[in-house]
């Protein structure tokens, strides 16, 4: 093992409204003290209750992804496991994510994005 991981970062305009939308989502503690880094208006953390860590950076002139163009590639995304896709999907839109990709062929996950325009998928599980 070289590494431990410390947490994933998401770029974004504006950190402590992402970590309000995540924190809404996967519950946990935002903004806990963590002697690994600080917290300020550029910076904001998010302490899930897996023990995941998901930290929200501020950057200027932020270009979100345009999922599925190529040009601007999500880069990455987060996959989260759900019992019922329709009462999550409510749940999510609800809390100001928004339809990139319906599902309207049958199948077990939905594609939306964050606030901040992170792609991010419901999956049954």
């Amino acid at each position: 093992m070289i590494a431990d991981l410390q947490c994933v970062v998401l770029d974004c305009p504006d950190p402590a409204e992402l970590a309000a939308f995540y924190h809404s989502l996967l519950g946990g503690t935002v903004n806990q003290q963590d002697e690994r880094w600080g917290l300020d208006d550029e910076w904001a953390t998010l302490h899930t209750p897996s023990g995941l860590v998901l930290a929200f950076q501020r950057v200027a002139d932020y270009l979100p992804p345009a999922w599925p163009d190529p040009a601007r590639p999500q880069q990455f995304h987060l996959d989260f496991g759900v019992a019922d896709l329709d009462q999550a999907e409510e749940q999510v839109l609800a809390r100001g994510a928004t339809v990139l990709d319906d599902g309207a062929v049958a199948r077990s996950w939905r594609v939306y994005a964050d606030p901040a325009g992170h792609p991010f998928c419901l999956v049954r599980h």
